[in-house]
């Protein structure tokens, strides 16, 4: 994994680490900036993700595949930076899988997902895992832009790394789904991409489809969210979006794909796990839309009173027997819409 940023030595929170040298609490600091709290909450993530990353470990293949690691796609150093895994042997181009971690958009990197996109390449993908500026070290629109430029090069590079540029799909999980599901809504939609004021790097018949796991697509009902939770999804998104009243800003309403999705969005599979309230409020309502105006549509969700409880990001714990058939329907899904 990653080294994390420290965030004392960084020129931007000068004034708040002073404040809290000088005394004043953690509360009245977290007022101010979104550093302390972000931070904070980035420590906790990683944690989770270190252990996650050990759990799923044992089930990646031994050998097979040849990596490249950390592969520049632009010059902003190890943020912009990709993990790519092809089965070895041969020199084909393979249909490929374009992995965005999650996080919060305030914590993560390729290394939490490398274990499950190991195992995908193993089925005879070419999969990859992209890096991106986690926020508050950038803010709004930095990280979806280098992700979009992060496509581009996969595309102009396709033939360096087993690509098949007509046979891609973008997979993400938590915040990485919400990346995935604002650049595939970008790609087919060109009065959203107007909006965002980018220019899509795939076009629609290079995005095969997508998969959405545990995402957010809706962030409008953040502001009045309760408990711990809706208070840590408030000091991410005012990191990520750079403003305390980040719902008023146009990245926040860009957020919010369920709005903007059309009729041309790709063939989806979407998931998460019934312990998970994002299922209900995020996932759910996104492939009811979806499936309203046509999108060919695969689900895996469970029943509300399914035991065990499966949480946010259950497809990783692969010790689950509901996460290992989460993984064999994700492959029959690649399978379907790669062939």
């Amino acid at each position: 994994m990653t080294t994390p940023r420290p965030w004392i030595s960084r020129k931007r929170h000068w004034i708040p680490l002073a404040l809290l040298a000088a005394g004043v609490s953690f509360a009245v600091v977290a007022t101010l900036s979104p550093w302390p709290a972000a931070l904070l909450i980035r420590a906790l993530f990683e944690q989770s993700a270190a252990k996650t990353v050990a759990e799923m470990q044992p089930y990646v293949p031994a050998s097979g595949l040849d990596a490249q690691l950390d592969v520049a796609y632009a010059d902003g150093g190890a943020d912009t930076t990709f993990d790519v895994f092809s089965p070895s042997g041969s020199t084909e181009p393979l249909p490929t899988v374009v992995w965005i971690h999650g996080g919060a958009w305030i914590s993560g990197s390729s290394r939490n997902v490398d274990p499950y996109v190991r195992i995908l390449a193993s089925k005879g993908y070419t999969t990859v895992a992209l890096n991106y500026t986690v926020a508050p070290d950038a803010t709004y629109p930095v990280a979806l832009t280098q992700l979009n430029d992060a496509l581009a090069f996969l595309v102009a590079h396709a033939d360096e790394y087993r690509i098949d540029p007509d046979r891609i799909v973008i997979a993400g999980d938590s915040a990485g789904s919400q990346y995935t599901s604002q650049l595939a809504t970008m790609i087919t939609s060109p009065v959203y991409a107007e909006k965002v004021g980018l220019t899509p790097a795939l076009s629609p018949d290079q995005l095969r489809a997508v998969i959405l796991t545990c995402g957010i697509y809706d962030v409008s009902g953040i502001p009045d969210a309760p408990g711990l939770g809706g208070w840590g999804f408030r000091v991410s998104l005012w990191a990520y979006l750079g403003t305390k009243d980040w719902s008023n800003t146009p990245g926040g309403e860009l957020m919010s794909t369920l709005d903007d999705v059309t009729a041309d969005f790709p063939t989806t599979w979407i998931t998460g796990g019934n312990g998970d309230p994002l299922t209900a409020t995020q996932s759910i309502p996104l492939a009811e839309k979806l499936s309203s105006l046509g999108v060919d549509v695969t689900t895996v969700f469970y029943p509300d009173d399914h035991v065990p409880s499966l949480p946010h990001e259950y497809q990783f714990h692969l010790d689950d027997a509901d996460a290992q058939a989460a993984l064999t329907s994700m492959e029959a899904f690649l399978g379907k819409v790669t062939g």
